[in-house]
């Protein structure tokens, strides 16, 4: 079969779809993926595992009508151009415009993920927030018309969806864990512990609001405070957002001491390694990946109480669960880590354990093409 990928970002279908478009290529599928932000390494990566690819013009930010309808126009002429007979798109334009598109070619097959609501969804902060939320939900509800099947991540994201209204009932829906991770490329790491108080903890994510980094920041001033050896890294980036934290609060952060900027990094495995614990404070998630990949080599959990989040971990077994938006929490939950070494080594062990019962990428992907009847 003919199956064309949509995603907004060309380095995501590796990172985040490599196992799923090699396991439609290991069922003998001609697959095409598409995205914008073309790099040589992305391009090479995917024709490795035997998938084509194709740039395109899509802006993952904002809105403008005319080049939004050239998107339309662009990928329905190249899915009529490859004969496409499944379509399957992840995150708002790819699943929006490209399932308009599909179905304007003639594509018989279409499917979507929702891997997160994001900021479109969370509680309006202003006149133009709630604008951005109205348009955000009219545009799935029209998307999701053009499709037969939907995956989501979690079911908090499922039930709002259909609170809202924005799934046909015609259309078929199927819960996934997440994106999954490969279990050997996040091989065990071992678990490394100078001193009784030397506890290295790790935020890996975009540096928004709503990904808890502000919580993060003010746990990592408390338990310094009282425990001084104890050191917080900061891996990710500023983001378009606006939920982004700018940049001289960013610089605030590191010249008070409070955490280590380790900026954007294209291999997250030696950050992971040298920490003990991975923090994400997120108010919202499909399935956060980085909480995976921690869980794979072996790490504990520090996460929110929070859709996408809770499901990752049991509480008290993997990791620990603290309301969202509670930096007080999050301080006596890293406080209780802290001192207890031993049952840092238990966490990490059950994480691994749980990831490869349950998060296995191999996993997951076959899951989703049975589900597609691929």
């Amino acid at each position: 079969m003919r199956i064309v990928v949509v995603g907004g970002w060309a380095p995501s279908l590796l990172k985040f779809r490599g196992p799923l478009l090699a396991a439609m290529v290991g069922r003998g599928h001609q697959v095409t993926a598409m995205a914008a932000d073309q790099d040589a390494e992305t391009t090479a990566g995917l024709a490795d595992i035997g998938v084509d690819f194709q740039a395109i013009g899509v802006e993952r930010a904002g809105l403008d009508p005319r080049r939004d309808v050239q998107l339309v126009r662009e990928l329905q002429h190249r899915m009529r151009a490859l004969r496409a007979e499944q379509f399957f798109a992840y995150t708002i334009k790819p699943v929006v415009y490209g399932a308009m598109a599909a179905r304007a070619a003639g594509v018989p097959r279409r499917a979507a993920m929702i891997t997160g609501l994001g900021y479109a969804f969370a509680p309006p902060s202003s006149v133009k927030h709630r604008a951005v939320s109205a348009v955000a939900r009219g545009m799935y509800r029209l998307g999701l018309a053009q499709c037969q099947q939907v995956f989501f991540q979690n079911p908090d994201d499922k039930a709002e969806f259909g609170r809202l209204g924005l799934l046909p009932k015609r259309t078929a829906v199927e819960i996934v864990r997440g994106s999954g991770v490969d279990v050997d490329h996040y091989a065990v790491a071992p678990l490394e512990m100078a001193s009784s108080e030397g506890r290295t903890f790790l935020f890996v994510g975009r540096l928004l609001a709503d990904k808890g980094i502000r919580e993060y920041a003010a746990m990592a001033r408390a338990v310094r405070a009282v425990r001084p050896a104890t050191r917080f890294l900061v891996a990710g980036w500023l983001d378009p957002n606006p939920t982004s934290v700018s940049q001289a609060e960013l610089d605030g952060w590191i010249r008070e001491g409070s955490i280590e900027y380790l900026g954007a990094q294209a291999d997250i495995r030696p950050a992971i390694a040298r920490a003990q614990v991975l923090v994400l404070p997120s108010y919202r998630e499909g399935t956060p990946r980085s909480v995976l990949e921690a869980m794979s080599m072996g790490r504990a959990i520090i996460t929110t109480d929070a859709p996408g989040c809770r499901e990752t971990i049991v509480d008290g077994e993997q990791g620990l669960l603290v309301p969202v938006r509670d930096a007080a929490a999050l301080t006596r939950a890293g406080l209780a880590l802290t001192d207890d070494p031993a049952l840092l080594q238990r966490m990490g062990t059950a994480a691994r354990q749980r990831i490869v019962q349950l998060y296995d990428a191999r996993a997951v992907a076959n899951h989703m093409l049975d589900t597609l009847g691929l």
